[in-house]
């Protein structure tokens, strides 16, 4: 078994938004339009957790940098400016790295995005979610359908030429000509890469408490069906569950994660994975920072660190661990790269895998663990039949 360690990336989490969405389950807290934000004090406490995290890189090269929230776009172009030089400083970087920034059209200032361009972001991911105003409005949303386009607008004319735009579909009272409407307007707009995903009614979060009115079955399956044809025939290609992309778009960020690859996490709420070998046996263990902001920045002073949990992935759990990200690739992964990382020959899920292909959940293809088109609708299913104990 090769000694080679996985790619390496790096999440940086902004856990601030003007104000929590009733869908949304992310560590994100809402402060209010106009809020003060504690930048020095967060760009000085994102650096020293990044400091602590160097010995996990060990000179490891980074790939990718994705900066998400909460809303990454409250902060200023000089926050970002000062953080990447303060990574570059730290860690070796990629001569082709991805750095992707997420945006809402709302939280924008004239000019932003061209300072955040100059800052060294290369991609930004938009999340627009709609463009219609009324469904902005149920998903409690603070901009426009008009927002949004200025926001492509904008971002453009800074010189962005890797641009994703997140958009939602089965929204609340939702029509298949409504779900299609919002993708012909992303679709005018040439996006280099559209993450285009159901809503779901997550636990924790006001929609689950309150849940609104979704649209019927048929009416999500038309939705699924026609919106996936109208995308590939436009050129972006299903690459995963909810990613569509133009030739050489994918991103790469997301990639490394559905692949399993190693990430470092900083920032409040931040999760990384790291994988180390020895003697040819692979360890990975999962770390996950203090997830409140006030406490993450208190932490800054305190002897334990950023660090608020670890926990190694055990031999059993590699498998299910691997599947739930290599199964949302359309492709899947072949059989061999199966092996290296969950740990287990294959001859050992030999039936569970066949009663999965039986069943229509998996690709006739012994030489590759590749979900079905049924198995992509129903990946909960599939990755509940590998996960059962070895028979």
């Amino acid at each position: 078994m090769s000694n080679a360690l996985p790619p390496l990336a790096l999440y940086v989490h902004v856990p601030w938004c003007v104000r929590k969405c009733p869908y949304c389950d992310f560590n994100s807290h809402g402060v209010g339009r106009g809020a003060a934000l504690p930048e020095e004090a967060y760009l000085a406490a994102l650096i020293d957790d990044l400091k602590a995290d160097l010995p996990l890189a060990a000179g490891r090269e980074v790939v990718s940098v994705f900066i998400g929230g909460g809303t990454p776009s409250l902060m200023s172009a000089s926050f970002y400016r000062r953080l990447l030089q303060a990574l570059e400083a730290c860690l070796p970087l990629a001569e082709d790295i991805e750095i992707t920034l997420e945006a809402n059209p709302g939280t924008l200032e004239r000019g932003r995005f061209a300072g955040y361009r100059a800052a060294g972001i290369n991609r930004l991911s938009l999340g627009v979610q709609s463009f219609q105003d009324e469904q902005l409005t149920a998903l409690g949303r603070i901009h426009s359908g008009d927002d949004a386009q200025a926001a492509v607008q904008e971002a453009r004319e800074a010189g962005f030429d890797n641009l994703n735009i997140d958009l939602m579909h089965g929204l609340p009272g939702q029509s298949v000509a409504s779900a299609l409407a919002d993708l012909d307007q992303a679709l005018a707009l040439a996006p280099e890469h559209l993450s285009w995903y159901q809503l779901t009614l997550e636990p924790n979060t006001e929609f689950h408490s309150h849940p609104p009115t979704l649209p019927e079955e048929e009416v999500l399956w038309d939705i699924q069906d026609m919106g996936h044809d109208k995308l590939e025939a436009a050129g972006l290609a299903r690459y995963e569950i909810s990613a569509y992309s133009r030739p050489g778009r994918r991103a790469r960020h997301n990639l490394n994660y559905w692949q399993f690859g190693d990430y470092l996490g900083i920032g409040a709420g931040a999760h990384g994975k790291l994988s180390a070998r020895a003697e040819g046996e692979l360890a990975i263990e999962r770390r996950w920072k203090a997830r409140q902001p006030e406490a993450y920045l208190r932490r800054h002073q305190d002897p334990r660190g950023f660090v608020a949990g670890r926990s190694p992935v055990s031999d059993d759990e590699l498998p299910l661990e691997f599947a739930m990200n290599a199964l949302r690739l359309v492709d899947g992964v072949a059989m061999a790269t199966w092996e290296a990382n969950a740990g287990k020959p294959a001859s050992l899920m030999h039936a569970r895998l066949q009663e999965a292909r039986e069943k229509g959940l998996l690709v006739e293809d012994t030489r590759r663990l590749q979900a079905s088109s049924r198995g992509l609708l129903f990946l909960n299913e599939l990755l509940a039949m590998i996960s059962e104990p070895d028979r």
